[in-house]
């Protein structure tokens, strides 16, 4: 790769990880899989995009809303189709009634596949994890613009998120 090609394949990589934490957010799972090559591996013997759906699917339906803000991301090419990053984010989760902070450094592996860079693994290590005082949610409705401070309309105004707890509702 020439260095206009180097620059160009690191800012599609560092879509991947902004589209990452946008899909997770929304419950876009479409979105989601859709970051990853076909023949993704999930966990020891699952293939596909299909599987990791599901992994997706149960891991996502575990917590309520996720906030991920993507910080420093290093990209290291691995020849002109594959490369490695190190992708650091700070996550805040519903967990039932806690609220948890989060410190996360993603390993990335990336592939260009048919002109198109996609993640072909992600691993999600942990700095750590703490419990907030209170939850951010909990606060009356901030009726924005009106006040600043208080309970805003995200998540529930993507129509992503409302789509994927109704397709877990039973009735």
């Amino acid at each position: 790769m020439n260095a206009m090609e180097r620059v160009i394949a690191r800012d599609e990589i560092r879509q991947l990880a902004f589209r990452y934490a946008l899909a997770t957010d929304a419950r876009d799972l479409d979105a989601l899989v859709g970051l990853f090559v076909e023949d993704v591996q999930v966990g020891g013997a699952r293939v596909g995009r299909d599987a990791l759906r599901a992994s997706f699917e149960e891991q996502l339906r575990a917590v309520g809303v996720t906030i991920l803000f993507v910080g420093n991301h290093l990209i290291d090419f691995e020849g002109e189709e594959n490369a490695l990053g190190h992708v650091y984010c700070k996550a805040e989760i519903q967990d039932g009634e806690r609220w948890i902070k989060q410190a996360i450094l993603y390993r990335d592996r990336y592939r260009c596949c048919q002109g198109q860079w996609y993640f072909a693994r992600r691993l999600h290590r942990l700095w750590y994890g703490v419990e907030a005082s209170t939850s951010p949610l909990a606060q009356a409705p901030a009726h924005w613009p009106e006040n600043h401070t208080g309970r805003g309309t995200l998540p529930e105004e993507w129509e992503t998120w409302g789509k994927f707890w109704k397709e877990s509702d039973p009735g």
